[in-house]
């Protein structure tokens, strides 16, 4: 498809010098980040990475007071299901401010509150809303996990939580305990399934099973020193830990697990809900029914609100057991509620999962031509590149080719390093399949492609086979987007994944002005990678 944007090295629509002396922003531009520099403290984050100061968005594209566009896969982490002032949530939000209604309304009811709750309802897994409750909480997603924590303690009369490697869940203290950065706490860590860099060093789907096997002998040994646990909190796709997808037949042991032992599943959807993985919500694909949803990000359509759904059998709270001053936003459920609607109604889930898999299958390409990208993954539009050491491996006894999945529907890109027996996958469309059958989880024939290598059940020799990740390199692609009018976000255990979370109302053409100008961008990156001082071997 022709793509109209264009040459990538200048952002289009640069506004005029006299468009700029007249409303100030040319001149303001660097002030305003000198002053932000001054003034806020060093835990800010974005405004490092990204030295832009915007003044105007619509859809994908945001205007900054430099006058230079940008196209945004940032999304507000995800939070712009969609994109930045979408006619549709603007409509509602005027409609509320118009209306004369209150703003501030703490957890009384309101004709805005009942039609809010009434169309996340329609959305949800029908066995959850035919039985569920809604806990309204303070306006970050972090608060919400903490509500769910507190809840299903409550519920069971019991202290310990079940979390997972890599997991993140927020920045306040149980949130934090729960993620997997977290220390000096006492939170059960279980491994969750990694096709690169698997724990095991198998992947696919025995890696698979023996993460769910772990978890079942952790829970079942009375020797484990781990407590009977008041729930078990996951993320159907891992977004910061580095946009790792859960295999659907995971999740579902998952559910059984926890199921026959009487513990809460919580599934954090934070950021994978509201049609962002190719499902309205991620458990949608493994078609699991957890006991607890985590929602926030996109449920407020660009404006902040968290809450909590659990089955009711779960709700022993007393009154005021999880308060908020800010737990009643107005305007945030109206345009929440004309966001949840327009996703549903327009198919944007489904159209999320179709362009998805071809923006992954254009990634697998730039994989194959370029050897600092060691894996491509996500779900939806929900998507990773993970870049490593392009001079791992390539000197003697580095190793050939790897023989596993060249022609596997995995979701990476081929397997060169090694055996491969951790390295990337496959080459096809597919997002967490069966390396050797089409596109599915729990297709035929899943363990084919495996058995090129050595038998699964022999770890032996299998250290060394993956690139080491390379955060500095993924800085560098970060940058050189930007140069080229495309903003990033960076993730992943070392910051080496570079991240894209367009909006669902992103178009074919818009799909390929991003993925031309990360391309030129990866190359980029690479030619200043190597021409860079070489350090001590890693």
């Amino acid at each position: 498809m022709a793509v109209t944007e264009p040459a990538p090295a200048v952002p289009p629509g640069a506004r005029s010098r006299e468009e700029q002396r007249a409303t100030g922003e040319g001149g303001a531009h660097e002030g305003i980040l000198r002053r932000q520099a001054q003034r806020e403290s060093a835990a800010r984050t974005y405004a490092r990475s990204l030295p832009i100061v915007p003044v105007r968005a619509r859809g994908l594209t945001i205007e900054g007071a430099d006058g230079r566009r940008y196209l945004d896969c940032l999304s507000g982490a995800g939070t712009l299901a969609l994109g930045h002032n979408h006619p549709v949530v603007l409509e509602a939000v005027r409609k509320v401010l118009d209306s004369g209604a209150p703003l501030h309304v703490l957890d009384l009811a309101t004709p805005v509150k009942d039609a809010f709750v009434t169309e996340l309802f329609a959305t949800l897994p029908a066995e959850l809303a035919a039985d569920a409750r809604i806990q309204f909480c303070g306006p970050a997603g972090t608060d919400a996990v903490e509500a769910a924590l507190k809840l299903v303690r409550t519920a069971t009369g019991r202290r310990g939580v079940l979390a997972f490697s890599g997991a993140y869940h927020g920045m306040t203290a149980g949130a934090l305990d729960v993620s997997g950065g977290a220390e000096d706490v006492r939170v059960a860590r279980l491994p969750y399934p990694r096709d690169y860099r698997c724990p095991f060093g198998v992947g696919g789907e025995r890696g698979a099973e023996l993460a769910a096997r772990w978890t079942e002998t952790v829970l079942d040994d009375p020797k484990s020193g781990i407590p009977d646990p008041a729930g078990m909190i996951l993320e159907p796709v891992q977004g910061e830990g580095g946009v790792i997808p859960a295999p659907d037949s995971w999740l579902r042991r998952m559910r059984a697990l926890t199921e026959a032992r009487s513990i809460p599943l919580i599934a954090d959807e934070i950021q994978t809900g509201v049609g962002r993985t190719g499902a309205f919500w991620a458990v949608d694909h493994a078609g699991v029914v957890p006991d607890v949803m985590v929602l926030s990000k996109a449920i407020g359509g660009s404006l902040p609100l968290a809450v909590v759904v659990y089955k009711a059998g779960l709700d022993a709270w007393e009154p005021g057991a999880h308060a908020g001053t800010f737990r009643g936003n107005q305007l945030a459920m109206a345009a929440g509620a004309a966001t949840l609607a327009y996703v549903r109604e327009n198919g944007l889930a489904e159209r999320a999962g179709l362009l998805g898999a071809r923006l992954i299958g254009r990634l697998q390409g730039l994989a194959a031509a370029h050897p600092c990208v060691g894996d491509v993954r996500g779900r939806g539009l929900m998507l990773g590149v993970e870049l490593v050491d392009p001079e791992y491996g390539t000197g003697p006894g580095g190793g050939g080719p790897g023989t596993v999945g060249a022609a596997g529907s995995g979701t990476s890109g081929p397997g060169r390093y090694g055996s491969g027996l951790d390295g990337p996958r496959g080459a096809g469309p597919g997002l967490d399949g069966p390396r050797s059958a089409g596109p599915g989880t729990d297709g035929p024939g899943s363990g084919a492609a495996w058995a090129t290598g050595p038998g699964t059940d022999d770890l032996s020799g299998l250290s060394g086979l993956t690139p080491p990740p390379d955060p500095e390199l993924a800085a560098e692609v970060q940058r050189q987007c930007l140069d080229r009018g495309l903003i990033v976000e960076l993730g992943g255990r070392h910051n080496a994944v570079v991240r894209l979370l367009p909006p669902l109302t992103l178009t074919d053409e818009q799909a390929e002005a991003v993925l031309d100008r990360f391309a030129d961008a990866l190359a980029a990156a690479e030619r200043a990678h190597r021409s860079r001082p070489s350090g001590p071997s890693r």
